[in-house]
């Protein structure tokens, strides 16, 4: 089954509206932007990983006012507990009874600012939540409202008082994407634009949360060959023959690559996706979900650089004639 012309066309506009709204505040990351939407899409999380003050937390907060729909953040800090986040029953004197207080995890979109500064107890409380999008307390399992998003933001070079992520909870992240530092002109251009207001203050939404559960399930209908299928799922399947790289890719992050294949062509205004698709997201799916192996790292390889051999290894299928 393909999606019509005109769905890949309603898809394609719905993205652009959000991206032309991001735009307004963070100048000159379109393709950032393009591919928070590929997330917004899959219904997948973000983790935006960049050095302090480029526009991490700010990016976040304008693609979830874009989206509309309830919004809370939370700000990680060593002392926070799981209860914080999921939240907690208590007695009600008044009533006689207990009674459950929600947390700020039961929303459509969350912003986990600064998600390592957490303990592994408390970043484990998301777990569940990001996976199943239920929470569980004292044997009751809650479901969580659609759509359910988590925006986290992590600062990689200062170290002092943080927690990495584990494995099993990067994996959870549909995309790790780094926003990097503007251009000279790009930069002209923030400073004009912040001269007298932050833009973000004025942003309105642009869509509705149910424009895009019905967007997310238009994606679905995108179609793939069967040859992009099974050289997408090569690409992850060497990452576990690679004999640089101690952990591979998970079957879980097989899914998300074809997910984020079918998003990309979507948000681009095609029915059907190419293995350009696949490769401009290949690192951003991927890059978490690998372990390096002491020796690799002892000589200096990196992540991206090994995917870049993996990429440039396979050969990529051809549009039959």
């Amino acid at each position: 089954m393909q999606t019509t012309g005109s769905a890949a066309g309603e898809i394609a506009a719905f993205s652009h509206r959000i991206i032309d709204n991001v735009d307004r505040v963070i100048v000159g990351k379109r393709d950032v932007t393009e591919l928070l939407l590929v997330a917004l899409l899959c219904e997948g999380h973000v983790l935006l990983e960049d050095v302090p003050g480029v526009g991490k937390t700010t990016m976040a907060r304008a693609v979830a006012r874009s989206i509309g729909g309830e919004f809370k953040r939370i700000q990680f800090t060593p002392d926070l507990l799981p209860s914080d986040i999921s939240g907690l029953s208590y007695f009600n004197q008044k009533h006689g009874e207990f009674l459950f207080r929600p947390g700020p995890v039961f929303t459509n979109v969350l912003l986990a600012d600064e998600i390592n500064r957490a303990t592994p107890r408390t970043q484990s409380a998301l777990l569940e939540a990001m996976e199943e999008r239920t929470v569980t307390i004292e044997g009751d399992t809650m479901v969580l409202p659609r759509p359910f998003l988590v925006l986290a933001t992590e600062n990689p070079v200062e170290l002092e008082g943080t927690f990495p992520l584990p494995e099993a909870q990067l994996d959870r992240f549909l995309l790790r994407i780094a926003i990097g530092y503007p251009d000279a002109d790009q930069e002209d251009e923030m400073l004009v634009r912040l001269q007298h207001q932050h833009p973000l203050g004025s942003l309105d939404p642009v869509v509705t949360p149910d424009d895009l559960l019905a967007a997310s399930e238009g994606v679905r209908a995108v179609h793939v060959e069967p040859d992009l299928r099974r050289y997408l799922a090569g690409l992850t399947r060497a990452t576990r023959e690679h004999e640089a790289i101690e952990l591979g890719v998970s079957p879980r992050g097989t899914l998300a690559l074809f997910r984020a294949t079918q998003a990309l062509a979507a948000v681009r205004g095609r029915e059907y996706a190419t293995p350009d698709d696949t490769k401009l997201v290949a690192a951003a799916v991927l890059n978490h979900r690998i372990l390096l192996s002491p020796e690799a790292r002892l000589r200096g390889r990196n992540v991206p650089g090994i995917l870049n051999e993996i990429v440039e290894s396979l050969s990529a299928p051809v549009e039959r004639v």
